[in-house]
């Protein structure tokens, strides 16, 4: 019987319970180490559980702005501390399977979108968009220290996403 091995970077479980948890945060539960896009499969993880929750569950637009709300807070709040630990343990400054920023990002580009396909293509197209281009000041926000840095240019990214897409949504 083979083990599984372990994906590129992440620390075995029973080495430093630390860093093993903030792998899996920073990941998304692993949703990081996606191929090819690893910013784009974190993107895609966000609106697809945001879908499943809007249909399992049929919340008020109101209940569904407040999951968001509670999302955004915790991969920013969770995010940034792991985020910092992973780009330690990596010895990259922003490493590529860190997407939990993208989870943020996304999150806030979801942020009044009317629970249908459309709206949500929009959405991630515009944050992936913006992701990528780093308008001002987002770029800027990238020499923030570590995981604040990691963090906030997406965070940056999807206020740019939310704004257009809140635009489009009154032609649409």
């Amino acid at each position: 019987m083979t083990s599984s091995p372990q994906p590129p970077h992440a620390p075995v479980q029973n080495e430093n319970p630390t860093k093993w948890c903030a792998y899996i945060i920073a990941t998304f539960f692993g949703a990081g180490y996606g191929k090819p896009g690893p910013g784009t499969w974190g993107s895609v993880t966000t609106v697809l559980l945001w879908a499943a929750c809007a249909w399992l569950f049929h919340p008020t637009p109101h209940a569904l702005l407040l999951i968001l709300l509670a999302v955004i807070a915790l991969s920013i709040v969770a995010g940034v501390p792991a985020s910092t630990i992973v780009a330690r343990h990596s010895g990259r400054k922003d490493p590529q399977f860190v997407v939990i920023d993208e989870v943020a990002g996304q999150a806030i580009a979801l942020l009044g979108c009317p629970f249908d396909f459309r709206h949500a293509l929009i959405a991630l197209i515009l944050f992936r968009l913006f992701d990528i281009t780093k308008p001002f000041p987002a770029r800027q926000l990238e020499s923030l220290p570590e995981g604040w840095g990691i963090v906030f240019d997406d965070v940056a990214a999807g206020l740019y996403a939310w704004g257009v897409a809140a635009l489009l949504r009154l032609w649409f």
